[in-house]
């Protein structure tokens, strides 16, 4: 009975599990092999050939598993990639960047997202302004409101000298007098600069870098400058220079996906100046209007860093193109720590002009002052949020009466 049990029961059902576990591991194996080819085909670089490749580009044919100076172009990728081989950093990337494209229908405006630093002065001057006279209680609440705004000690004391002057002149004679009179003083530090961003229409590309240290929204802000000069009809490609940084290159490969620019990258750790330097042979080639260069960010204290991107600036000028634009990305809630940043920059890259990012969220934004007043350097543009369309031009009329009114 047992016997007859097994032949007519057992048999039968151990074929069905071999054959179930049979299709298992076959559809396992294909899967594998598919994922096998999907990321060979992504990793396989199409090949740029440079007419001149300067000496300094060597160190990136060392790093490279390719041939001496390949590099990864990408024009407007449109490839689906699903979650499941895309990687964590890059996904990341993508929601982030999905979500500042995502509803933008209306400029930002330095008013409503400057708060904090409106608070700031709006506190002081209803406190003044509650004393009904002036004296030196209100020179010296004044003079704390500026340097808890991080005007720094040197421009507040250029500020408010004159004004004390003017009171005991009679000239100023009450608080609205004084609160006035600093903001004319405020608005004439800032209102000579060109504020322009250059491009001449003559050559092709026009290059503009970027440099800060790690954590100011460098690459966000390159991100963001990429889809508004798209948006206005000019071609761009963004090229990866910062070879360091963990999906530094992923992330701006999605801003170029989403923005509709073209996009050149490097082996990881390999030679920053020779990856800017072919992005700009390549605009070169393809007739492209702007290239806009991501440079590596370690500590503005780092010698090493410094050097590195004066190569970058040297190989740039040597490749196709003119580099017309060197932009330092400042992260406005640092304060001070931004003005000795622009220092160091300024003196190894000759910084043409200063992005202030995260001015939204700081109660410090009278960096913009300190960095104009001490260094010269003109404040381009500043980002007042997280959307793609929060990065503005900085207009310092509409900056100052946004703090005092």
């Amino acid at each position: 009975m047992l016997a007859s049990s097994i032949v007519n029961y057992g048999i039968p059902a151990a074929i069905v599990l071999v054959l179930i576990f049979g299709v298992v591991a076959y559809r396992i194996r294909r899967r594998g092999v598919a994922a096998g080819a999907a990321v060979a085909e992504s990793d396989a670089p199409s090949r740029l050939a440079s007419s001149k490749v300067p000496e300094s580009s060597a160190p990136h044919a060392a790093h490279s598993d390719t041939s001496a100076g390949a590099v990864a172009e990408f024009g407007t990728l449109e490839r689906a990639k699903s979650d499941e081989s895309a990687s964590g950093d890059e996904a990341e990337a993508e929601a982030t960047i999905d979500d500042a494209l995502k509803g933008e229908e209306e400029v930002a405006t330095v008013r409503e997202r400057t708060g904090r630093t409106r608070s700031l002065f709006s506190n002081a001057f209803a406190s003044i302004r509650g004393k009904g006279r002036i004296d030196d209680s209100t020179w010296d609440e004044l003079e704390e409101t500026l340097l808890r705004a991080d005007i720094g000690i040197g421009l507040t004391t250029k500020l408010l000298d004159p004004l004390r002057t003017a009171a005991k002149a009679g000239d100023i004679k009450n608080a609205d007098d004084a609160i006035a009179a600093l903001r004319s003083g405020m608005t004439q530090q800032l209102s000579s600069n060109n504020r322009s961003l250059r491009m001449d229409a003559d050559v092709k590309p026009n290059v503009w870098l970027f440099v800060g240290v790690n954590g100011v929204g460098k690459t966000t802000t390159i991100g963001k400058i990429a889809t508004a000069e798209v948006g206005h009809g000019t071609s761009v490609l963004l090229a990866a220079g910062d070879t360091f940084r963990a999906a530094a290159a992923e992330q701006l490969q999605v801003w170029a996906e989403r923005s509709g620019a073209a996009f050149v990258r490097g082996s990881e750790g390999g030679d920053p100046a020779s990856v800017i330097f072919d992005g700009i042979q390549s605009a070169h080639a393809r007739n492209i209007e702007l290239v806009l260069g991501d440079t590596a960010g370690r500590l503005q204290n780092k010698s090493n860093l410094m050097e590195e991107l004066k190569k970058v600036r040297r190989v740039a000028e040597k490749a196709e193109g003119t580099v017309n634009e060197v932009l330092l990305v400042i992260d406005a809630t640092t304060g001070q720590n931004g003005l000795s940043q622009a220092r160091e920059f300024a003196a190894a890259t000759d910084v043409t002009g200063v992005v202030l990012t995260k001015l939204d969220g700081s109660a410090k934004g009278g960096i913009v002052f300190a960095i104009e007043t001490e260094l010269g350097i003109p404040v381009k543009l500043v980002g007042l949020g997280e959307g793609a369309r929060d990065l503005v031009a900085f207009n310092p009329e509409e900056y100052v009466a946004a703090l005092f009114e």
